[in-house]
């Protein structure tokens, strides 16, 4: 699970509990003038990560930096159905962010908002 916050003009990601561990992040911090956009999406759990590294992969529950056509995404997932993807335009260290939250859409909203 994760804490998605807007902060002035970042976008600050906190995965919590045992997720800081499995993922190798206690923290991003990421300039909203990198994202491009939120989205809720139910089935992401579905699709092809990657190659980790590094992080955890097991079914079910999916965390840390994942390698796909080029492309670095950033996966703290856990829930089947409470995710959000926040994407950005590739200019930092991921070009994806898929995420476990409480409240998809509260986080789909505050971030198209701040943008």
């Amino acid at each position: 699970m994760n804490t998605v916050t807007v902060q002035g003009d970042r976008l600050i990601v906190a995965p919590r509990g045992l997720d800081k561990l499995w993922s190798f992040t206690r923290q991003l911090d990421i300039p909203l003038s990198s994202v491009r956009g939120a989205t809720v999406d139910t089935g992401v759990r579905r699709e092809q990560r990657g190659i980790r590294a590094p992080g955890l992969a097991i079914p079910g529950k999916y965390a840390g930096t994942f390698h796909r056509d080029g492309e670095r995404s950033f996966w703290n997932v856990g829930d089947p159905v409470r995710n959000v993807v926040i994407e950005l335009d590739g200019t930092g260290k991921y070009h994806r962010l898929v995420l476990t939250v409480d409240d998809p859409a509260a986080v789909e909203k505050s971030v198209n908002a701040a943008l």
